[in-house]
């Protein structure tokens, strides 16, 4: 007889799972309350990514004249065209999602999930009707939700969340964002492209505050060439909303009037009224799952991936999470490595960061030695014409083994990758620098980097000393 594996939530952590299980002949449910692909899919990733292609298309047209193409007058963008856009684009993605689950056999059943016992679940349709669903094994993929900071009165039109920015129902003169974080920084540069002016508030004391301090250095200096306001090492005291727009008060006793405020202080895990402490599954202090590395909670047969475990709340880290369970449960023995987990940022210019930041290197007690080089030092920067940005390397100091790679410039995201598999394969950075890059490639500026560890860029500047 095939496992009967119940998940609840078809995320990239639970839809991935979901697949790669039937795929391995076990008997599949999937119970999703919304719509498949979670926050990623329909609020997250994929939906802000397609508004900052078209922030970024708006952005390149206005600056075509600087490549000798002319535009033919003054540059524009449609709102309504820009919303249906990003609308198709995710309708498309959850219609191939569907599909897939359905070629793989996977019951998707629409209903909100509950764990009644270690072997059974309860779905509970919209009309009411329930249904209790046995099952071998349970994996909780119910992902997060933005936080909400107490006292204030969101209301979904002068205060909002991420939820509701990324549906950009208007585009307001003026907007605060609470939270200088990811998030924050991302829509503050489509917003700021698209002629909002816009206020940045950061309790911390750098913008995007978990990147290597280089890079969030660099950040803020694009914040402040796009004129995005930045104000760091502040917090928002209160926020109050009325017909003419939102007054904000922040602790050190400055008041700011603006159009709209968008509270962007992370996210909030999914682990309530699913029937948790019904059987007694372990949760940490801020609500999240407590898993080991093979994603097993302290119930056995029930299984966490995803936001909801606290880990890295990263929608790839939830596909690997969903696989690992998987895989353990049905007879496998495989566990979760962070250590070599690549992170994108879509800021303007983007970032892209896997492994160690030199900072946190230090705080080990590692001893380390960096390279560094300009994008404005590679000749397809000049070509694209893309010349910020900065490739950063963290090597041990005593294996030359690399440790972490750090990049913000075009690409980046896309960049990086060649730092994960560094890292995930023990390479040294003097190997990585005498492999052959292609010319004229962006890629380049890795492989300068890893030589500039022991100062033999060819094209960086010599060091001092």
């Amino acid at each position: 007889m095939p496992h009967r594996l119940t998940i609840i939530g078809s995320g990239p952590g639970g839809y991935v799972a979901a697949i790669r299980a039937a795929q391995k002949g076990a008997r599949v449910t999937l119970i999703e309350e919304a719509e498949v692909g979670g926050t990623c899919l329909n609020w997250g990733c994929i939906p802000t990514k397609t508004l900052l292609a078209s922030a970024e298309a708006l952005m390149h047209a206005r600056n075509a004249p600087d490549m000798g193409v002319i535009t033919g007058g003054d540059v524009g963008f449609d709102l309504s065209r820009i919303r249906d856009r990003k609308d198709k684009v995710v309708a498309t993605q959850v219609k191939g999602v569907r599909e897939l689950l359905k070629r793989n056999g996977v019951n998707l059943l629409p209903a909100r999930g509950s764990i009644l016992s270690e072997d059974v679940v309860r779905a509970v349709q919209k009309d009411g009707t329930t249904q209790d669903i046995g099952s071998d094994s349970i994996i909780i993929a119910t992902g997060s939700r933005p936080s909400r900071l107490p006292g204030i009165a969101f209301d979904g039109e002068r205060i909002i969340t991420s939820d509701e920015a990324v549906q950009m129902k208007r585009v307001p003169k003026s907007l605060l964002i609470i939270g200088a974080g990811v998030i924050g920084c991302e829509f503050a540069f489509i917003y700021r492209a698209l002629g909002t002016e816009v206020t940045l508030v950061e309790m911390m004391e750098h913008a995007v505050a978990t990147e290597d301090r280089e890079i969030s250095e660099l950040i803020e200096r694009e914040l402040k060439k796009a004129k995005i306001k930045l104000v760091l090492k502040e917090r928002a005291e209160r926020v109050a909303a009325s017909a003419e727009g939102v007054t904000v008060v922040l602790a050190g006793g400055r008041e700011l009037r603006v159009d709209q405020v968008l509270v962007s202080i992370g996210r909030s895990y999914n682990s309530d009224n699913i029937g948790l402490d019904d059987v007694g599954i372990e949760r940490g202090r801020r609500g999240e799952i407590v898993v080991n590395e093979r994603m097993e909670t302290n119930v056995k047969g029930i299984y966490a991936i995803g936001d909801v475990t606290g880990k890295v709340l990263l929608a790839h880290v939830a596909s690997r999470q969903g696989i690992v369970a998987v895989e353990n449960i049905l007879g496998g023995d495989e566990r979760m490595d962070y250590e070599a987990v690549p992170a994108a940022v879509f800021t303007m210019p983007e970032i892209g960061s896997v492994g160690l930041r030199e900072h946190e290197a230090s705080a080990r007690g590692i001893p380390v030695r960096t390279g560094r080089f300009q994008y404005r030092a590679l000749g397809k920067a000049h070509a694209m014409g893309e010349i910020v940005g900065l490739f950063k390397v963290v090597a041990d100091a005593r294996t030359d083994k690399v440790l972490g790679v750090h990049i913000c410039g075009a690409h980046a995201s896309d960049l990086v990758h060649e730092g994960a598999l560094a890292i995930r394969l023990g390479a040294t950075a003097r190997q990585l620098g005498s492999m052959i890059h292609a010319h004229p490639t962006l890629a380049e500026g890795i492989m300068e980097a890893m030589e500039d560890v022991h100062g033999t860029a060819i094209h960086g500047m010599p060091r001092s000393g």
